[in-house]
């Protein structure tokens, strides 16, 4: 984004892919999760790693002073990036209600409320999480993702080209542009989006590795394996492509996508924002 991250083995966007195939337009947790792309908490997102190591810690002190707005997120994350995203808004529940105008306190809920699959409460906690009058490109950057999951894209898109009005050119709000316009079997305007994403400087590999799967969507394996042979070692590269051009060949999943672009209607059902989910990952990545 979620901005969508998947283990790269086999293929970075392996359960993307195979909503592209059978023609469903649902969302992975990018990037570990809705809050991981976006939101206004200013620290850094948790890795696993660092969320198992501090965890135990953090439950400690919630435990000791449930209404820490501080520690209470720090806990909150920690939870996400360990996959407990029920336990999580249980935590941001509590403080959130004596503490309802701490606007990164409700970016970190709304996007708990997203992990754990609250779409239409994340989006109304979401909506507090920022002023009308000062716009937070990373809140309506999560908003978007959470559209996409609800497989609403038309509205997706149209929030991440509103926040990139705010932020041009962040490669998290690309990122999850191009995926938009990929789960929609819009796959020029994802490859454009996704390039954008990937030539800016803060990019990371996923990012680069959704636009090899796009560009492999397309039928261009070798063009594919050359960009992700940017990230991986020779071998995996190779193994991803050949996965990913398995994966087209027995779905037809290519002309699939072809013929529904030339039925009629199709740009008005997907909606065509100038955006993709050029970085469908993960979470969205963790971004922001």
């Amino acid at each position: 984004m979620p901005i969508v991250s998947l283990p790269i083995r086999p293929l970075v966007l392996v359960v993307t892919l195979a909503a592209l195939v059978s023609g469903g337009c649902s969302l992975t947790a990018s990037r570990g999760g809705a809050g991981d792309i976006t939101g206004s908490v200013r620290n850094a997102p948790l890795t696993e790693q660092a969320a198992r190591s501090e965890i135990d810690g953090l439950a400690a002190r919630y435990r000791s002073n449930p209404t820490d707005s501080a520690n209470a997120m720090r806990y909150a994350r920690a939870l996400r990036a360990t996959g407990q995203a029920v336990q999580a808004v249980a935590v941001l529940e509590r403080v959130a209600i004596r503490d309802a105008r701490n606007l990164a306190l409700m970016g970190e809920f709304g996007r708990a409320l997203a992990d754990a699959g609250r779409h239409d409460q994340a989006l109304q906690v979401l909506s507090r999480a920022h002023r009308p009058d000062q716009p937070d490109w990373r809140i309506i950057n999560v908003q978007g993702s959470i559209y996409d999951q609800m497989g609403r894209p038309q509205e997706a898109q149209a929030l991440y080209n509103d926040a990139l009005k705010i932020a041009p050119g962040e490669p998290a709000i690309l990122s999850n542009l191009g995926l938009s316009h990929a789960l929609s079997r819009q796959l020029p305007q994802a490859e454009q989006a996704l390039r954008q994403a990937a030539a800016h400087p803060q990019a990371d590999k996923r990012v680069r590795q959704n636009l090899a799967l796009v560009v492999g969507l397309q039928g261009r394996f070798g063009e594919a394996e050359e960009i992700a042979r940017k990230d991986l070692p020779p071998a995996e590269a190779e193994q991803n492509v050949a996965y990913l051009r398995t994966m087209v060949t027995q779905q037809n999943s290519w002309a699939q996508i072809r013929q529904s672009e030339r039925r009629p209607g199709a740009q008005q059902r997907t909606g065509a924002p100038a955006q993709a989910p050029a970085a469908p990952a993960t979470s969205p990545a963790p971004r922001g």
